[in-house]
């Protein structure tokens, strides 16, 4: 069976309803905290169930310790060691920029879910940007 919700636009939501019920897995406001739950967990966990990003992170920091230990030691040069830490400067760049798009990610879920509780005037349910 299709799902009953009905988008903004007008237009009938095409997932299939679940477990005899009349919305689907995306709209049915029972399963609203199972969503929110599911979305927390997938932005927590890396691949081998690690939290993401943190392995990376150690090894980063391990790397960081050789090359500041091989300049003070006098088997790394300084200009080398400077390029390695311009690298690594990006690395952390990117890696704070992909937290913060995970964080978005997981606000809008979270926002997209409190939207499917909201009832309208009619007794259904309604999202206000969609």
């Amino acid at each position: 069976m299709r799902c009953s919700f009905i988008k903004k636009g007008g237009e009938r939501c095409r997932g299939t309803a679940t477990g005899g019920a009349t919305l689907c897995y995306s709209h049915d406001p029972a399963r609203a905290e199972e969503r929110s739950r599911n979305a927390r967990k997938a932005g927590q966990v890396g691949g081998n169930g690690r939290p993401s990003g943190v392995s990376e992170i150690v090894d980063i920091k391990g790397v960081v310790r050789r090359v500041v230990g091989g300049v003070l030691n006098g088997s790394i040069e300084r200009g080398v060691a400077a390029v390695a830490f311009q690298g690594f400067n990006t690395w952390l760049k990117a890696a704070e920029l992909e937290r913060r798009i995970r964080e978005q990610d997981e606000i809008e879920e979270r926002l997209a879910a409190l939207e499917e509780l909201q009832p309208d005037n009619t007794g259904g349910y309604r999202q206000w940007n969609r």
